[in-house]
């Protein structure tokens, strides 16, 4: 039988505990893969903000050991033995709906069949080179991320309040692949393009790796399930947004609505989704409020996948730079005071 997972607030945080939780993550993350800090520190904003993230990359750019270290540094609550930590799905076209969200096993003792769960029955799933399944599993990958649960043979069965979604895709082959639908996109908070990473960087890789192998220090002990979540409470909750944020990030979406340069522009979700990044990211650079700086940072990877271009325009971070201009402006001139 499978346990359910619980569907409970979480226990009080405040956030200095919200900032050790982030502190001993990126610990870990910066001691298995080295040159890649401005995507482990988006990763962990996608993470406390309870976001999924699409890496658009290419192969050995270190996706798996990065996934598989955030995986890893997170440990079940006190009791609970049934999820596994990490897990890693090779999607290909031949892949069934059911090879990711399990299956019923009938059992001849007991006459009676048993749900099976499947990879996405885990803390942190890694859905590599998604862009190569069938639409059925993009099906059931929508309802996983959108809804946090998945149906198999009309029982709809819950995913864990952790479930996070670190799906890869490569732009440069794309023999074999199925576009990912509109909808699927709108549900990763960030896509992130990683480029190769600089020449001092790779050196550190090369010279580094035997110690790479080694436990991380001990300074950065895993986090619990329990404590992630307590302190998504926490930043949720004590981390300021002022009107002027959101008065910003309406102006910012109007922009680009109406810029020739985009032929659709953001759905009013993609904003809210903002809100809780803007709180992450804020308390990742020290501070109990947001300002227009988070915007500045997080924009380009909210918006870069959920804006069409028209014919001929073909770099999004520069129009998302242009339309954000304006807005930011006005909001770095209006006092962010509580």
């Amino acid at each position: 039988m499978l346990d359910t997972p619980q569907r409970t607030r979480p226990p009080a945080s405040d956030l200095h505990a919200a900032r050790d939780v982030l502190g001993r993550l990126k610990g870990r993350l910066t001691h298995a893969v080295r040159g890649r800090d401005d995507v482990t520190d988006l990763l962990l904003v996608a993470l406390m903000a309870d976001g999924h993230v699409l890496l658009e990359d290419f192969p050995g750019s270190g996706k798996t050991t990065l996934a598989k270290a955030l995986g890893e540094s997170i440990m079940p609550s006190h009791g609970e033995t049934t999820l596994h930590s990490f897990r890693r799905i090779q999607f290909t076209p031949d892949l069934l709906p059911s090879d990711i969200t399990g299956v019923s096993i009938f059992e001849p003792k007991s006459a009676q069949f048993h749900f099976q769960p499947g990879p996405l029955f885990a803390y942190v799933v890694l859905a590599d080179e998604i862009n190569r399944t069938s639409p059925k599993v993009q099906a059931a990958m929508l309802e996983s991320m959108a809804e946090k649960q998945v149906t198999a043979d009309n029982v709809t069965y819950p995913l864990d309040d952790l479930f996070f979604v670190i799906a890869t895709q490569n732009p440069r082959d794309q023999v074999g692949t199925y576009p990912l639908p509109v909808a699927q996109l709108d549900r990763f908070l960030f896509k992130i393009v990683m480029e190769h990473i600089d020449r001092e960087a790779e050196l550190e890789v090369l010279t580094s790796y035997k110690d790479r192998r080694k436990a991380p220090p001990t300074d950065f002990a895993p986090v619990s399930r329990d404590e992630v979540l307590a302190a998504r409470y926490a930043i949720d909750s004590q981390v300021h947004l002022a009107p002027s944020i959101h008065t910003c990030l309406v102006d910012l979406a109007g922009s680009l609505r109406s810029s020739p340069k985009v032929a659709q522009g953001v759905s009013t979700r993609s904003l809210v989704l903002t809100l809780p990044a803007l709180q992450a990211a804020a308390l990742m650079n020290g501070r109990d409020y947001v300002i227009g700086e988070d915007i500045e940072w997080l924009a380009p990877h909210i918006f870069r996948h959920r804006i069409e271009l028209a014919p001929g325009v073909d770099d999004p971070d520069a129009v998302i730079r242009e339309c954000s201009r304006e807005p930011l402006e006005t909001l770095n001139r209006s006092s962010l005071n509580r």
